[in-house]
């Protein structure tokens, strides 16, 4: 048996969301002086890998704290959709899925962890495993993104939670970036072919938050480390997030147990 570690690092570098203050490090105990060496951290729970609770988006949500491992834990799908060629910009939707099923012969079972891989994880600038291809504007502006209809999808199929190799679970375009960098969002237009508000519309703002967390179907965002290692595979997957009370996300350790 392994265990192999499918999160990103976290450092004084490591990027927070967009409109989210980064981390801040600094030692307030030296070795030297006191005999023993501390640090104090501040920052937002939305940097490197973490997991959000349905208390980020609604109003009387589940908190992390509220989250047991029996839930937290389980047996994933890690679906790699750079098979199919999706790249900048690009929409996948529940045909990707199903397609993926049928080339591997792998069901996608109710109550399953589905892990969605882009590939983008290798541009993070706390990529880990490979830091050759560093691209912070490409990870968090162009990744691929989901439809409305595959977040319904996700609740057809009775999906237990999900875990994005990505900095959000919804479309780059699908969230205050689309805003922030108009001249990406220009791009993503010309890209889809046709205008941002016909593909998300307003009702469909951050649909994968707004839809799913009701139904406690939370995501891990910025995953990554050895996730090269499982794709296209059934694996026992695990989300160690603290035990915060009242916390609305936190850093988590994502684990692979594979055979």
């Amino acid at each position: 048996m392994r265990f192999l570690d499918l999160t990103q690092d976290f450092s004084l570098h490591t990027p927070a969301f967009a409109g989210y203050p980064g981390p801040a490090i600094r030692w307030i105990k030296r070795l030297a002086f006191e005999r023993a060496g501390g640090q104090e951290i501040t920052m937002t729970m939305h940097v490197s890998t973490h997991l959000d609770a349905p208390a980020h988006f609604m109003s009387g949500g589940k908190f992390i704290g509220d989250l047991p491992l029996d839930f937290l834990i389980g047996p994933a799908c890690v679906v790699d959709l750079q098979r199919y060629g999706l790249g900048d910009y690009d929409v996948y939707e529940p045909e990707h899925f199903e397609r993926w099923e049928k080339d591997t012969g792998i069901k996608i079972d109710a109550r399953d962890i589905l892990i969605i891989r882009t590939g983008y994880h290798r541009y993070y600038p706390e990529n880990w495993t490979d830091r050759s291809r560093v691209d912070e504007t490409r990870y968090f502006i162009r990744h691929p993104g989901p439809s409305r209809r595959f977040a319904e999808w996700v609740l057809d199929r009775r999906i237990r939670w999900l875990a994005v190799d990505a900095g959000s679970a919804d479309h780059p375009m699908n969230t205050v970036i689309r805003r922030i960098r108009a001249d990406e969002a220009e791009e993503a237009e010309k890209k889809l072919g046709k205008s941002l508000d016909e593909v998300f519309p307003k009702a469909d703002y951050q649909i994968m938050h707004t839809l799913l967390f009701p139904h406690d179907v939370v995501h891990i965002e910025n995953l990554g480390g050895q996730l090269d290692e499982v794709l296209d595979s059934k694996i026992q997957f695990g989300c160690f997030p603290w035990r915060f009370q009242g916390g609305e996300a936190a850093l988590c350790r994502a684990v692979a147990i594979v055979d």
